[in-house]
């Protein structure tokens, strides 16, 4: 007899699950480098009464008053929180499902950008810094966690089909948040000023927590249509923390690459309008953004075609080094010439479009279903802690004085020298990871064409082969009760 195939089954419908996925952190990419177009305005003076003017343009502007290291800790405390919350919160996603953290995790990005919005209406006073902070906290605790569920339901959608394309469009809508973010917010800024602007950030990220609504039911029917609900459930029940432990060496090598590669990217882009208009004649600070923006840019008309290549040749392990081999140049541009920034910024979009679309599609291929969420969670932290320390040494190298005059470039070149360092230490753990995911049969670097199949039987790694044999054992009985019931 004929069964109908139900609409879960059907290709259209994990894409219009990945549509609505990919709109959870659009709104909060949108949020997140907010501080890094608006620079100028956050350490900005509070009052310009004694300004003057040079070739018809004033030299003060208007803003927080917060110095470099009040800035930087905006970004600082974002990591931290990430770092701190995303392993608890994987292991919380695992437990209790993807729902569950959609809604908690998409409410506080909603709370902490509203909370880092009403912080810019006390300027001028003892409370400025603490709400906007605290802001960025709850910002930072939701957006980190959200990423996770996000990653995970697209696993689960599109393990053995299109994975790496999946994740790449996924990038790819976060960035067009991070791209309008730097097209838009400067002229927003000049016309309804940074209060508004600040509200109107937060406001998309309503978008997300709506989208968090859609992709909620299209998860919780498709997973009922498909059988697999109650499985699903059993499976987080037998997730335990000490599964930690279980985790391969490939996974940690995998870890840190991705971390000393962010090391060298966020820190900079934080930095890169003030980097910019420092060094380089004749910036605006609008034009700054849009060079700055170049890197987000690159990787939002990138990402899907990558995404397709990766599905087809496999080789993550090999994008992932020579990702990393290929950003060296552009600290090197950076720090010791005056090659126009644009050429700098469009390359390391490049690269990061290669490396996000090789790096963190690859944990699902070394962990198992069960504890992909906490793999997730503690790969997100550990890529925080790099990035919160990253940002707390730019910080220092760029001094505590207000930014009312040019940062000395040589500051800016002793940053992108630590920006070169941790490029470095990416190759290093690169090298050692595809030497490792060779000896234990080259997972990573096989195609989606080839590797599917059997990703779809065996449905990752076990955690050890205890577990694997008692798991068969749980089936046979099943198969044995489920017999005798007929």
């Amino acid at each position: 007899m004929l069964t109908m195939t139900q609409p879960a089954e059907k290709v259209y419908y994990r894409f219009v699950v990945l549509f609505f996925n990919c709109l959870l952190t659009f709104g909060s990419y949108f949020c997140f480098d907010i501080p890094s177009v608006l620079q100028d305005q956050f350490q900005g003076n509070l009052t310009c009464s004694n300004a003057t003017v040079i070739n018809g343009t004033v030299d003060c502007v208007v803003g927080l008053g917060m110095n470099p290291q009040q800035y930087n800790l905006l970004y600082a405390i974002y990591a931290w929180t990430n770092a701190v919350v995303v392993i608890m919160a994987g292991f919380m996603i695992d437990k209790l499902g993807n729902r569950f953290g959609v809604f908690l995790f998409s409410f506080l990005c909603v709370l902490g950008s509203s909370l880092f919005a009403l912080g810019s209406h006390f300027k001028g006073t003892p409370y400025l810094l603490p709400l906007m902070l605290t802001g960025r906290l709850l910002f930072g605790s939701g957006n980190g966690s959200l990423t996770i569920v996000q990653n995970r339901i697209t696993a689960f959608w599109f393990k053995g089909k299109e994975l790496a394309l999946a994740f790449g469009l996924t990038l790819a809508f976060s960035r067009l948040g991070s791209v309008l973010n730097f097209f838009l917010t400067q002229r927003f800024e000049e016309k309804y000023g940074m209060q508004w602007t600040l509200w109107g950030g937060a406001l998309l990220c309503v978008l997300g927590f709506v989208s968090a609504i859609l992709v909620s039911a299209l998860d919780k029917i498709g997973m009922r249509q498909l059988g697999l609900d109650g499985a699903i459930q059993e499976e987080s029940r037998k997730v335990r923390i000490q599964d930690v432990k279980h985790l391969s060496l490939r996974y940690w090598l995998l870890v840190l690459t991705i971390m000393f590669f962010y090391n060298g990217i966020f820190p900079f882009i934080a930095d890169a309008s003030k980097f910019i208009q420092d060094k380089y004649d004749g910036y605006s600070q609008k034009e700054a953004a849009y060079v700055a923006g170049a890197v987000y840019d690159s990787s939002l008309v990138l990402s899907a075609c990558v995404g397709i290549l990766i599905d087809y040749v496999g080789l993550r392990g090999v994008f992932a080094l020579a990702c990393a081999i290929l950003t060296l140049p552009v600290f090197g541009l950076l720090a010791f010439t005056f090659v126009a920034p644009l050429v700098s910024t469009i390359w390391l979009g490049i690269t990061y479009s290669f490396a996000a679309s090789s790096m963190w599609p690859s944990i699902p291929l070394v962990v198992p279903q069960a504890t992909l969420g906490t793999a997730m969670g503690l790969a997100t932290s550990i890529q925080m802690v790099g990035i919160g320390l990253s940002n707390l040494v730019v910080g220092q190298i760029l001094g505590t004085k207000s930014s009312e005059t040019k940062i000395p470039l040589w500051r800016w070149q002793r940053m992108m020298i630590f920006m070169l360092a941790n490029t470095v230490s990416c190759i290093v753990t690169a090298v050692l990871l595809n030497i490792v995911d060779h000896r234990q049969g080259g997972t990573l670097n096989k195609s989606t064409k080839r590797s599917g199949p059997a990703e779809r039987d065996s449905d990752r790694e076990p955690l050890n082969q205890g577990e694997e044999e008692q798991n068969e054992d749980e089936e046979d009985e099943a198969v044995r009760s489920r017999s005798e019931n007929s």
